[in-house]
Parts: C-alpha cells; sequence; structure tokens
C-alpha cells in the first residue's frame, strides 16, 4: 500500500531532526563555553549563572521538596525507633519498679521483726512463708524451716507486730503453721489491765471470740490481750490483739498481725520447763509401813 505524502508523519519527522540537531548544537556550545580557559568567557559564564540560577528556583522546587521528605522519612523512622526503644526501656523499669516496691515491703516486714521487743532470754528463728494452705475448714502457712533448723511443735510464731500461731507439723525442711483463727486453735490469754484470764478460740474468724471469761463485766472494747503462758504452751506476755465487740454480741479480739500479708515469721524457741522432782518441805514424807502389815506380809511370802 503507497505511503500519504500529506501524512503527519512526512511533516513531523523533518522537525524532530531539526530539534534535535539544534540541541545537540546547544549542548556542544555549552561544553565548549565550559571548556574555553578564557577571561572573557569566564566573565560570560558569571553573567550567564547570575542570570539563568536565581530564575530556576521553580524548577529545583520539586527536587528540594523530594528532598526535604525523605529527610522527614528518616526523621520518622528514627524517632519511631527512639519510641520503641524507649517503650523497652519503661517496661523494663516498670519491672524493676515492681521489684523494688516488693524489696521494700519485705525489708518492712524484716525491720519489723527486729523491733519487736521479746524477752532476752527467748531466742528465735525467722522463716519465709512459702504458700498459704487456708480455707474454710482450715487455715495454715507453710514455712521454709524444719526439722534441721531445731523446729518443735506447738512453738509459737509471730510477725513483726503480734502472735500469729503456733508450729503443728514438722518436716526435714519446712513447717507448718496453724494460725489464731483456726478452729483447732485454742490458746490462753490475758485481757490487761483488768487481768481476767480467757481462751481465745479459733473459728475460722477474722476476730476469734474469747470464751470462758472470769467476769465478763471488766473487759471493754479496746482492751490490750496477750499470752498468759499458763501451761507453758506460749511464753507469756506475747501480743494477741484488742477486745472488740463482734456483731453477734461476743467479746472478740481484733488480731493485730497483718494476716493478708503474711511474709516472714518469727518462731519462738520455747525451754522446755524441768520437771519437779523434789516435793519440797511443805509436803510430809511417806509414812514408814506399819509393823502389822510387814508380818502379814512376811507370812504370805512364807506360805507362798
Amino acid at each position: 500500500m503507497p505511503k500519504d505524502r500529506n501524512g503527519p508523519e512526512e511533516f513531523t519527522r523533518p522537525l524532530r531532526r531539526i530539534l534535535v540537531g539544534g540541541l545537540v548544537l546547544l549542548l556542544l556550545a555549552v561544553f565548549l563555553i565550559w571548556r574555553i580557559d578564557s577571561p572573557r568567557v569566564e566573565r560570560f559564564r558569571a553573567a550567564l549563572i547570575d542570570r539563568l540560577v536565581p530564575n530556576m528556583e521553580w524548577a529545583l522546587l520539586p527536587v528540594t521538596k523530594a528532598a526535604g521528605m525523605i529527610d522527614d522519612f528518616q526523621s520518622y523512622t528514627r524517632i519511631y525507633e527512639q519510641n520503641q526503644e524507649l517503650r523497652r526501656e519503661l517496661q523494663q523499669m516498670k519491672a524493676w519498679k515492681e521489684a523494688a516496691l516488693q524489696l521494700e515491703q519485705k525489708n518492712a516486714r524484716l525491720l519489723d521483726l527486729n523491733q519487736v521487743r521479746l524477752d532476752p532470754k527467748l531466742t528465735h528463728v525467722t522463716g519465709v512463708v512459702l504458700a498459704d494452705s487456708g480455707s474454710p475448714f482450715r487455715q495454715s502457712v507453710l514455712l521454709n524451716v524444719g526439722a534441721r533448723d531445731g523446729i518443735r511443735d506447738g512453738w509459737a510464731t509471730m510477725d513483726g507486730i503480734g502472735l500469729v500461731g503456733r508450729i503443728s507439723g514438722v518436716g526435714q525442711t519446712t513447717a507448718r503453721v496453724i494460725l489464731l483463727t483456726d478452729s483447732n486453735s485454742r490458746i490462753p490469754v490475758i485481757v490487761q489491765p483488768s487481768g481476767q484470764k480467757a481462751l481465745l478460740s479459733g473459728d475460722n474468724s477474722a476476730a476469734p471470740p474469747l470464751e470462758f471469761l472470769e467476769k465478763p463485766d471488766l473487759v471493754r472494747p479496746g482492751d490490750r490481750v496477750v499470752t498468759s503462758g499458763d501451761g507453758g504452751v506460749f511464753p507469756a506476755d506475747l501480743l494477741v490483739g484488742q477486745v472488740a465487740q463482734g456483731t453477734d454480741r461476743r467479746l472478740r479480739v481484733l488480731l493485730s498481725a497483718d494476716y493478708d500479708r503474711l511474709e516472714f515469721l518469727r518462731v519462738l524457741r520455747s525451754h522446755e520447763l524441768a520437771p519437779i522432782t523434789d516435793p519440797g518441805s511443805l509436803v510430809a514424807p511417806p509414812l514408814p509401813p506399819a509393823p502389822a502389815a510387814e508380818e502379814a506380809a512376811a507370812a504370805e511370802n512364807a506360805d507362798g
């Protein structure tokens, strides 16, 4: 099929050639101008730059904006990385803060234990509460001290303020403590200042009742309750709590020990009471056997 000489291609081809040739000549002229080492050409180049470059800022604006966006993105990336690092450090600081608070609480508990004034004759062993096996029917805790530490059944245990319970069950490395609130707990106490003796009986409540009071009318809410030492169960004058009147109109004891946060307990070594072998001068010695009884006993032996 013959080509159409009047088509647009016949007119655009020479125009393209002219434009390409002119661009080549322009580039060649620019190259020669920049390569010629002459004072006049140098002044021409300086004048040309002063003339054209300030007017080309609009052409460089997209490049400048793109470079700014790249810098902003890099800055945002650095800020994001720093933010993530700060988040990780904040999580670590929270963990250290929690550890510091726990250490502070333990230190306060140990200081409380050291500030409790006891009989100088009493020695003690401090143990850490391993587990709380409290239940609606049995309330006790487990300590990390046992027979290897010389712990024995029946010894009293205290926290930083008051009496907690007694040892009931000793293993080689652990010991169980029956709390005063347990239903199996019974300890003799004295209510001060009236001096009334009573029995503190656990009933699985936070405030165990006082039983067998001699004169309940002499006891008032707020009176101090301490151990009596009767029967050699506990040492005397250990703080138990304060008297309060329950909703059932019974006299109860608000325990001084903090049962909600039992972390360290002090086990008091109780000294064994020496048995009395000498009856003393107030008890008459046994009478010698009568002679008739001796003769009857000899006759029975002879007959046998």
